[in-house]
């Protein structure tokens, strides 16, 4: 008998496992905020819903209530998570242009006035500024990264229902 490459967990620890990685990573940004001090950006709050998503279809989903279904919708939040995270880290990187209203955009083009209307329009807290990075990586980063490993878990899982 052939043993998979991938051991296969049941579906009650693939959905603990996806909450507990969401409820980690919400709870790291919750603390960097509020004890940290560092503010969040648009783009940092986006990150935050499917997480928030994960952790209350894991917890239906622990009390029995269509688990495949769970998974399911866990492995959509899961992936959101990794695009907003892939996408918010290739903006810090330089690799594409941000959203207007969350990048420093600025361009002098002869006119002070548009020039001042877009500094007002700037937030305080840039979605293309890094506040925090280890080994290479910023919150946004280290985000999509794990989110990966929800998806992996509620794929991995679900196959055992």
């Amino acid at each position: 008998m052939n043993k998979p490459i991938i051991p296969l967990i049941g579906y009650r620890l693939g959905l603990m496992i996806a909450g507990g990685i969401s409820t980690g990573l919400l709870g790291g940004a919750l603390l960097f905020q509020y004890v940290g001090g560092l503010a969040p950006c648009s783009l940092c709050i986006w990150q935050r819903w499917p997480h928030l998503a994960v952790m209350i279809l894991a917890f239906i989903g622990l009390r029995g209530i269509m688990p495949r279904l769970m998974l399911q919708l866990i492995f959509i939040s899961g992936t959101i998570s990794a695009v907003l995270g892939g996408y918010h880290a290739g903006i810090e990187w330089g690799f594409w242009a941000g959203p207007n209203g969350c990048t420093a955009n600025l361009s002098l083009d002869g006119d002070i006035s548009a020039m001042t209307q877009l500094l007002l329009e700037t937030p305080l807290v840039r979605c293309d500024d890094v506040a925090w990075s280890l080994f290479g990586l910023s919150m946004a980063g280290w985000n999509a990264l794990i989110s990966l490993d929800i998806i992996a878990a509620a794929l991995i899982s679900s196959r055992r229902i």
